[in-house]
């Protein structure tokens, strides 16, 4: 599951971020949601969160 609707994404939910630092790269990240930061219902880039050891980056994926 992509990281587009916010809805999809819980607090403690794990998750495949990409970074601002690695967009160019694509370079992904996991890690477990401690705190949404996007307000809007869905984002074309992927939900801002930021992850409980403080990495904040866009969700690609959504891990079960």
């Amino acid at each position: 599951m992509d990281g587009t609707k916010r809805a999809d994404i819980k607090v403690g939910s794990r998750v495949k971020v990409v970074k601002k630092e690695d967009q160019r790269s694509g370079k992904l990240t996991e890690g477990v949601v401690s705190r949404i930061l996007t307000n809007s219902a869905n984002h074309p880039h992927g939900i801002k969160v930021k992850l409980e050891d403080n990495v904040v980056g866009r969700v690609k994926e959504i891990l079960n």
